[in-house]
């Protein structure tokens, strides 16, 4: 038997280019990891509703948060949501008392998105927000790997990260679609992209690389579109909470980085090395230093690659890669954004050429986030060290543009 045709390349390359029976390895692979990670997210939910053992107290995820802030801004008391002691009063109205508090540092842009879910059941709109936000980044994955609507679904749901967001209920699955979007669209329809970018104003810390993106390409429609749209969701925002709602998130956001400071965030989760410093009790000037140099240079990276005629997935690789790695407080479920990274470089590869040992550096990335989240562990790192790992194959790729071939259209 030719052991070369279960190689991980054939499994990468079959995504777009493989044989049908390529393309059943890649959904069979996808499967058995998916059916592994599905075994060992129903341990954990067991464990932490007390199924398997005693817990101290209630728990909930972090959608509790949004849904309590959703509701209420349909109260007319928007404000009160940045106002930790009534904000954990209305999650536990929400689920039930004793359930932890869940922080909200989002400006008030993104109560527009939280107040409509809201006034639906928990449940019901806990179910509704991950499922519009997944099929939302799988049509978006779709277009960046090119390939078939099964395979895309089983290999982005198989990717841990993905898991890890709905799990806890996070939205990382709406900032990769607002990032894959831009990233699809910018370089042919600079408006429209400029547009999406200009939404991520909901999360604005994982926009930082856009704006050098776009200065380092000269895309001034793209800018300008960008700068539009947030204005209008900004003021949109600020017509419908009221000035005092901003007012309230400005006092909050001031005290935002105390909650990873002091641990109220558990640092070892985060994907950066600002997280990693800390996890290892490093003073924070010297976390705040590395961290501030490491942006800086990724900020550098960027620039040079949008200003030259670099491929499009290895420019989008990049901004995708470099985002939790700069962003000193990214958590483990943002790694959806390496995974983002991961389809551009899959893409680039099969469009391109495979490096022999790339295929096997994308075999292994996939499933690193697995053990990214907070699973109790005082000192793993590894969402920082799948984000580093993602990051370091993308800056390896921008290394191959001497040889540039034309930008790739979506």
């Amino acid at each position: 038997m030719d052991s070369g045709k279960y190689t991980a390349g054939s499994v990468i390359y079959a995504l777009r280019h493989g044989t049908w029976l390529h393309r059943e390895r890649v959904v069979g692979y996808a499967t058995t990891f998916l059916l592994v990670e599905l075994l060992f997210v129903a341990l954990l939910i067991l464990g932490t509703h007390g199924m398997i053992g005693s817990v101290e107290h209630p728990t909930s995820t972090d959608y509790v948060s949004f849904y309590a802030a959703g509701q209420q801004a349909n109260a007319g008391a928007s404000a009160q949501v940045y106002d930790p002691a009534a904000h954990h009063a209305a999650e536990q109205l929400a689920r039930k008392s004793g359930i932890p508090y869940v922080h909200f540092f989002y400006p008030p842009v993104f109560l527009l998105i939280c107040a409509p879910f809201a006034r639906l059941p928990y449940l019901a709109s806990f179910l509704a927000f991950q499922a519009l936000s997944l099929i939302a980044a799988l049509m978006v994955l779709r277009r960046v790997l090119g390939a078939p609507t099964w395979t895309t679904v089983v290999v982005g749901v198989a990717f841990p990260a993905t898991l890890w967001n709905i799990g806890v209920g996070q939205n990382a699955l709406l900032t990769v679609t607002l990032f894959g979007t831009a990233t699809l669209l910018l370089d042919k329809r600079p408006i429209l992209g400029g547009l999406i970018v200009g939404m991520l104003c909901y999360k604005p810390q994982l926009g930082l690389f856009f704006p050098v993106a776009l200065l380092a390409q000269g895309n001034w429609r793209a800018i300008l579109s960008a700068i539009g749209a947030s204005a209008t969701l900004v003021l949109v925002s600020l017509a419908i909470f009221g000035r005092d709602t901003w007012t309230a998130f400005f006092n909050i956001a001031r005290q935002a980085h105390g909650t990873y400071e002091t641990g109220a965030v558990h640092v070892p989760s985060l994907t950066s090395p600002f997280g990693v410093l800390l996890t290892f009790h490093a003073p924070l000037w010297l976390a705040y230093g590395v961290q501030a140099m490491t942006t800086l240079l990724l900020a550098c990276a960027v620039y040079r690659a949008w200003s030259r005629p670099c491929r499009l997935p290895i420019r989008a690789a990049l901004i995708a890669a470099a985002t939790p790695v700069a962003t000193p407080m990214t958590m483990f479920y943002d790694l959806t954004l390496s995974g983002l990274a991961i389809a551009w470089l899959v893409r680039d590869g099969c469009e391109r050429s495979f490096l022999p040992w790339r295929k096997f550096a994308l075999f292994c990335a996939f499933p690193l986030p697995l053990l990214s989240g907070n699973l109790g562990i005082s000192h793993s790192v590894m969402a920082a060290l799948a984000s580093l790992a993602v990051l370091a194959l993308t800056l390896a790729e921008t290394e191959r543009t001497d040889r540039p071939l034309p930008a790739a259209g979506p």
